[in-house]
């Protein structure tokens, strides 16, 4: 099953400082070497947003550029806004960027790889799956 990784996972990996995350890292690699890994436009524009230097922008611009978007519909927009409107109705916040997540998510039937704890709120009022990653913090690997 395919998976639409989140900007947060893909700030992880892109940061100098790592620790702690490693696990996460990890599973970020298997998934995009089993090619199990999705973007849509918003979380591309999040993640080259506030880029230092043009330099790093354009690398990071032609890495990413090996995860073609899922395309955007009208009915995605729409549902992204019913999405927010339900979470709303329950007391829940979210961005439009999240609830865009959540449509798309919904409409290709996949799950999200997140840390945002926001995404466990949504998935208790709306159709969404979160993604569990396999490895485990290293802490947790050591018997």
């Amino acid at each position: 099953m395919k998976i639409i990784v989140d900007t947060c996972i893909w700030s992880l990996a892109l940061r100098r400082d790592k620790k702690g995350s490693d696990h996460l890292i990890d599973e970020l690699i298997e998934l995009i070497n089993e090619v199990r890994v999705q973007l849509i436009g918003p979380i591309r524009q999040e993640i080259l947003s506030g880029i230092k230097t043009k330099k790093q922008f354009i690398t990071l611009k032609k890495n990413l550029s090996a995860f073609p978007d899922l395309q955007l519909q009208s009915k995605d927009f729409e549902l992204a806004a019913e999405f927010f409107n339900t979470a709303r109705s329950k007391g829940i916040q979210g961005s439009n960027t999240d609830f865009m997540i959540c449509s798309m998510a919904h409409r290709y039937n996949m799950s999200i790889f997140t840390t945002d704890k926001d995404f466990s709120l949504f998935a208790q009022v709306i159709p969404i799956k979160l993604y569990e990653p396999r490895l485990k913090p290293n802490h947790e690997n050591q018997d």
